[in-house]
């Protein structure tokens, strides 16, 4: 199942930690706080607990959407798709 991972966090050390752990988990960052991949049920368990608790749920926010492939090409997009620093054409290329 294709999944984001979209975060607001405000300290630099559990932001860079989450990211790491989308990282693990196997996604690409497509943005600095855009994560996007395919999970299995099991690996995206593991993440959302871990990044429940790390995360100060009073300030901070995680959004974690599953999406599937139809629904990924059927999506708009306006200006540049992903942070070009961030992702390789090889990235871009296996989602769209």
């Amino acid at each position: 199942m294709l999944i984001w991972v979209i975060y607001d966090i405000t300290s630099d050390k559990t932001r860079n930690k989450i990211a790491r752990h989308c990282k693990d988990a196997g996604l690409y960052r497509v943005q600095k706080s855009v994560f996007l991949g395919e999970l299995d049920d099991n690996t995206l368990d593991e993440l959302k607990l871990r990044v429940e608790d790390m995360v100060d749920l009073e300030k901070d926010s995680v959004y974690i959407f599953p999406m599937s492939q139809s629904e990924l090409k059927k999506a708009g997009l306006i200006g540049q798709a992903f942070d070009k620093e961030l992702v390789t054409n090889e990235i871009i290329s296996k989602f769209f």
